[in-house]
């Protein structure tokens, strides 16, 4: 038996298993308790905003233009700045070009050397992506599809990549995912592979931190084969939460045989709300109001077919709840927090956090709803941070941001692209708290963040 197999299967004994996951020591977020004890808002009274901009102060442009585009990037508050790398097209270590479409992403300790951090970076591509995009060269799932992730090693103090290759291929449309306490990357497939004649799509892959080149693709078809998003892990039980990307869509978790060893198996459910049956999240909803929750088993989490909705339509003939585009999920506190970026009364976004009790059950509680789209629109990946607030990531319509949550639900704007229409992702923060990674989609560029983090509530 491999080292890396003992220490999957006993993770859960691990001292430091929170941060393998990407969150530093500090008091984290309880945002269904902060809730409870407040009168909770009905309709589009939600929890307002952070005062001066949580703490961090306006944003101020930047107006350096020495880059590729020669125009400035983005804005954040007074101290913070940031470097840019890993650009697409840019010639990784191993000689492949870096992929476009960044997304989601999660940053690892290195054994013994805190001043370095992995990163696993999804690239969210079509089949049809150009051949200088496209994860290549390495071993495929499907020579017709163009998406995978790259590794990253990256010098927190100089602020520069020192390897960066290509870790998984022939996937496609791999949009978010999620860090596992033993140390890898889950990169999920937004795509069903309806188009796909001989090959299924719409699953999970697991691609370890620490590897030394590209990884063998195993789907892991008993997680499911549907529309997946992102993924959150609970230290305690090994539970893997995922989410759904359609208007329609499911909350599930999925139940390992052996914690830490997805690849054995394992059963998924669905949320359902406790005899609340078919429950519908997406609009009228109360931030703070608890919802008791209940697990629906999946019969057949792997269907074949074309119905992308197959797995979504075997929860709700059990009871289970609707919610509209499911976007980022992220573990804090004992909780998973997820967004549904379609949700709400106004249509533009909600977060949610789900808090297990012990291995059946849990509550349910709305901790923030968007009443317009100034305030925030269309939030996706999310994460939580060192200091115990929430990052979210904006793919909106109009100018996009990096909107932060505090410990009280209240939002506040932490940084805006400067350069172009383009989505946020896969914003995660090193072990040590210091560096805070975010990904622009388009035209493919990946931030590292630093600054006085400790001035505000992140």
């Amino acid at each position: 038996m491999s080292d890396i197999t003992l220490d999957r299967r006993s993770f859960l004994r691990s001292a430091v298993a929170a941060a393998a996951v990407g969150t530093a020591s500090g008091t984290l977020l309880n945002l269904s308790a902060t809730m409870a004890s407040a009168n909770p808002g009905v309709g589009n009274n939600r929890g307002g905003t952070s005062p001066d901009n949580g703490g961090y102060g306006p944003l101020v442009p930047d107006t350096r233009t020495d880059n590729p585009w020669g125009a400035p990037l983005l804005s954040l508050p007074a101290g913070f700045t940031y470097t840019a790398f890993g650009l697409t097209g840019e010639v990784m270590s191993d000689g492949n070009p870096t992929p476009g479409n960044h997304d989601g992403m999660a940053a690892f300790p290195v054994a013994g050397d805190p001043d370095r951090v992995r990163l696993v970076r999804n690239h969210e591509l079509s089949p049809n992506a150009s051949p200088d995009t496209r994860a290549d060269g390495v071993p495929l799932y499907d020579e017709g599809s163009s998406g995978g992730t790259t590794n990253l090693l990256y010098d927190l103090r100089a602020n520069v990549v020192e390897e960066a290759f290509i870790s998984l291929g022939g996937t496609t449309r791999n949009c978010a995912g999620g860090p596992t306490p033993w140390g890898s990357w889950l990169s999920c497939e937004e795509d069903y592979g309806t188009g796909f004649p001989t090959i299924d799509h719409g699953y999970v892959f697991e691609v370890p931190a620490d590897a030394t080149g590209p990884v063998d693709p195993v789907p892991l078809r008993d997680m499911g084969r549907f529309v997946h998003e992102a993924v959150a892990v609970d230290p305690a039980t090994g539970y893997v939460y995922e989410t759904e990307d359609r208007g329609t869509s499911g909350f599930y978790r999925f139940v390992p045989t052996t914690p830490g060893v997805l690849a054995d198996g394992g059963t998924l459910q669905m949320l359902a709300i406790e005899d609340q049956p078919n429950y519908d999240t997406r609009g009228g909803q109360r931030v703070g109001k608890p919802l008791p929750v209940r697990w629906v088993d999946i019969a057949d989490p792997d269907p074949s077919g074309n119905d992308a909705l197959g797995v979504y339509r075997q929860g709700i003939a059990g009871g289970a709840a609707t919610f509209d585009r499911l976007e980022g999920a992220w573990y804090g506190d004992g909780a998973i927090y997820f967004v549904s970026t379609s949700g709400g009364d106004a249509g533009v976004g909600q977060v949610w956090e789900y808090r297990p009790r012990g291995t059946s059950g849990g509550q349910l509680v709305l901790v923030f709803e968007s009443p317009d789209s100034d305030l925030l629109e269309a939030p996706d990946n999310v994460c939580v941070s060192p200091g115990g607030g929430l990052m979210l990531c904006e793919d909106g319509s109009g100018p996009d941001f990096l909107r932060g949550i505090d410990q009280k639900g209240r939002i506040f704007d932490f940084g805006r692209n400067d350069l172009n229409g383009s989505e946020w992702c896969g914003s995660c923060f090193s072990p040590d708290g210091s560096t805070m990674f975010v990904n622009m989609q388009s035209p493919g560029i990946t931030f590292a963040i630093q600054g006085p983090w400790d001035h505000g509530v992140l």
